[in-house]
């Protein structure tokens, strides 16, 4: 028996995929609409929950597998006093159906989502940030951030956006980071206008750069500005841009994905910095 009251309160195990939590969790990893007009999503793994309760984020409810995660277990690694939802057992094939990594520890929640505006931005006086402008595919944003984590730049600026902030294979992919990051959305138009009132020099990554990455001063305020995987960055950009810069290819192919990109720019940013400037969530 479970010793947290919460959990003492779990005396159902939901064993039907027609349940309707089981419905609409479904609906909410499929569907970018749903997900929208709820504003909810799904987080899967003890590690991503954990990250998105420290963040502030508001559970609607946690379900669990307990063939997978035993009960002390599991009010071992998640801290429920901070979780006023209710937690409900789930089947082994319930997990099997919304699992979509096995190894995920055997836990779900479902979370109000945030969306996030420039005037919630907390930055030291000298930041470094990325904006993505257009990028579309999921598991490409999640790589972002999780390299944005292991940095420590300031934050992230995602315009005129093309996918889903929480669509579940950017989270998976991510791993949890992006609960980590400072993450805003904007049009470009006002995310222009807003790194102009701020004094930010704006760095665009661009085949057309006149300028190596490697021999740029990001020690100044700075924003790397990236586009899409298929386009790249828009006319607009490119003529806002304090800055082109390049990285040098020396083989056959002419750009490289766009998460490896951004590792390559953010890390010099931040070697230029000794890795100490700057950071997320600094207020």
């Amino acid at each position: 028996m479970f010793s947290n009251p919460t959990l003492q309160a779990m005396n159902k195990v939901i064993t039907s995929l027609q349940n309707p939590l089981i419905k609409q969790l479904l609906l909410l990893q499929e569907k970018s609409r749903e997900r929208r007009k709820s504003n909810l999503m799904v987080i899967e793994g003890t590690r991503e929950i954990t990250l998105a309760i420290k963040a502030g984020y508001q559970l609607t409810s946690l379900l669990h597998c307990i063939d997978i995660l035993p009960e002390h277990r599991f009010e071992e690694l998640i801290p429920m006093e901070h979780i006023p939802c209710e937690v409900t057992e789930i089947s082994p094939e319930v997990f099997n159906r919304l699992a979509y990594r096995k190894d995920n520890g055997g836990i779900f929640a479902c979370a109000q989502t945030q969306q996030k505006g420039l005037s919630s931005l907390f930055l030291p006086a000298s930041p470094v940030l990325l904006v993505l402008e257009s990028v579309e595919k999921p598991g490409n944003l999640g790589a972002i951030f999780r390299t944005a984590d292991a940095a420590g730049i300031s934050a992230i600026i995602l315009c005129d956006q093309q996918t889903d902030l929480f669509n579940p294979n950017t989270i998976r992919s991510s791993l949890g980071t992006i609960f980590t990051n400072q993450v805003v959305t904007a049009s470009t138009g006002d995310t222009i206008a807003w790194l102009l009132e701020k004094g930010i020099n704006t760095f665009a990554a661009a085949l057309t750069g006149d300028r190596w990455y490697h021999e740029t001063d990001f020690t100044v305020p700075s924003a790397i500005i990236m586009g899409s995987e298929a386009t790249g960055l828009s006319e607009t950009w490119l003529s806002a841009a304090n800055t082109r810069i390049k990285i040098p290819m020396n083989g056959t192919v002419d750009s490289l994905n766009v998460s490896t990109s951004a590792a390559i720019l953010i890390f010099e940013a931040m070697r230029q910095r000794g890795f100490t400037c700057t950071s997320h969530l600094s207020a």
